[in-house]
């Protein structure tokens, strides 16, 4: 008998969240790992991953049941690839004929740069940085993907709606970000009314992106498209 069963499921996908969003505070105030070489917070991920793995163990769930499935695997990544690119290419299109319309002349660059809430910096070409940014994406969607739209989708589902399981797992997932402006509050970076602002931009953005890979995963059944689409 799944211990899904008899526990509560609000209650544990907030316990899980906590335990992950604590390792997540504790990288991006201590370690900063964002802010080296490698340019992605990847150590709460891989931490993330392990709990994801315990709490399945606990609740006696197999991989398969929150999406790692083995069917049509390929087919499901390339349409999350497909998707992602496609969105880009309307992203920088549109921005692209923006630029031209008010006569600068736009260039594409293709360069590994690290996420800043004032804008990306760096602007890097070696080869190594882009090794270190697909690894660390490959470990954040594994991650994010496995918990957010896998796990916790899952449990609560069990006694709810699809819709309110989507909109519990975005809100969370909407807040997962504000970790960095707090941090950012705190170096003395921004101003606590800018912190308040790139917060709720962050949530709403973000959580509506969690909506959506929560749709992705709901239509084919597992995590393959919305794991590529975020990738």
């Amino acid at each position: 008998m799944k211990k899904d069963n008899y526990i509560h499921p609000v209650l544990f996908v907030l316990t899980i969240y906590l335990i992950c969003f604590s390792f997540r505070a504790l990288e991006y105030l201590l370690f900063r790992t964002d802010q080296t070489m490698f340019g992605e917070a990847f150590i709460h991920k891989l931490l993330g991953i392990l709990v994801l793995g315990i709490a399945l163990q606990y609740v006696s769930f197999k991989w398969s049941e929150i999406g790692f499935t083995k069917h049509a695997v390929v087919k499901n990544i390339l349409y999350g690839l497909l998707l992602g690119a496609t969105v880009y290419l309307i992203a920088y299109g549109t921005e692209f004929f923006m630029q031209t319309g008010r006569n600068s002349s736009p260039s594409l660059n293709i360069y590994v740069t690290s996420y800043a809430i004032d804008g990306n910096q760096g602007m890097q070409t070696g080869i190594l940085f882009f090794l270190f940014s697909i690894v660390g994406n490959i470990i954040n969607v594994v991650m994010e993907e496995g918990i957010f739209r896998g796990l916790f989708v899952r449990l609560l589902e069990a006694k709810n709606s699809f819709v309110k399981a989507m909109v519990v797992s975005s809100v969370l997932f909407g807040f997962w970000h504000i970790a960095a402006p707090v941090r950012s509050l705190l170096d003395g970076e921004i101003s606590p009314m800018g912190t308040l602002f790139t917060a709720i931009i962050l949530v709403l953005t973000t959580g509506i992106t969690g909506a959506k890979f929560c749709l992705l995963t709901k239509i084919t059944g597992s995590l393959w498209m919305s794991m590529a689409d975020h990738f």
